[in-house]
C-alpha cells in the first residue's frame, strides 16, 4: 500500500485489533462473499472454499492485535492468505472417482442452448484446473476478480512482471487446451443431433 493511502476497511481495523467480534462480523459482510469465490475458482470445489474462507477470517482475527498499518491494504492480504490456503489444500487434495453420476434432466425451454452452454462452461472449468496452481490464481484474481497488475502481483508476493508471465504464459495454455478439446466437444454436439 502506498505510505499515506488510506485502507478501505481502516474503520474495522481498530476495532479489530481491540478484539471487537462486532468489527468481525463487518468485515466478513464486506469480504466473505469474494474470499470465497477465489477460493472456489482456485479450488473448483465450494465445501473446500467454505473451509479457506473460515481459516482466512480465522487467521484475520488472530493476526489483527498485531496488524501494521501502512504496509498492505487488510482486503491484500486476506487474499493472500486465501491463495497460500489454496495451495496448501491442493497439495493435500486426493482425487475422488465415482463411476455413479446421475444424469440429470434438462426441461427448461431452448435446452439445447443451455447444453452447449453448459458443456463450454464444463470445458473452460476443466481447461483452468489443468494448469499450474499459479497460473491458474492469476487468472482468477486478473479475470475472475477484476484486480490490476499490481494488486495481483502484490497477493501473490510476486513483481507485476512475473504476474504478467504468469498471465500470458496462462493464457496459453488455456488456449491451447481449450483448442485441443475442441473436436470432443463438436463430437459431443453432433452425435446428439
Amino acid at each position: 500500500m502506498i505510505k499515506g493511502q488510506l485502507d478501505p476497511d481502516h474503520d474495522v481495523l481498530t476495532g479489530l485489533m481491540s478484539g471487537d467480534e462486532r468489527a468481525l462480523t463487518e468485515l466478513m459482510s464486506r469480504h466473505l462473499t469474494r474470499i470465497h469465490r477465489v477460493a472456489a475458482r482456485i479450488l473448483g470445489d465450494q465445501a473446500l472454499a467454505e473451509d479457506v474462507a473460515q481459516t482466512v477470517f480465522l487467521k484475520t482475527w488472530t493476526m489483527a492485535p498485531n496488524w501494521e498499518a501502512g504496509n498492505a491494504r487488510l482486503l491484500s492480504w486476506m487474499l493472500r492468505v486465501t491463495t497460500h490456503q489454496c495451495y496448501d489444500m491442493i497439495k493435500k487434495k486426493s482425487p475422488i472417482y465415482t463411476d455413479d453420476v446421475p444424469e440429470m434432466t434438462d426441461n427448461a425451454d431452448m435446452a439445447d442452448i443451455q447444453i452447449i452452454s453448459n458443456e463450454t462452461s464444463v470445458q473452460v472449468k476443466h481447461a483452468l484446473n489443468t494448469l499450474a496452481d499459479r497460473q491458474k490464481t492469476a487468472l482468477t484474481l486478473s479475470y475472475y476478480e477484476g484486480l490490476s497488475q499490481k494488486d495481483g502481483a502484490d497477493i501473490m508476493d510476486i513483481t507485476v512482471g512475473a504476474y504478467e508471465s504468469l498471465l500470458v504464459r496462462a493464457r496459453k495454455a488455456l488456449k491451447n487446451t481449450l483448442l485441443r478439446d475442441e473436436p470432443l466437444i463438436e463430437t459431443k454436439r453432433k452425435s446428439r443431433s
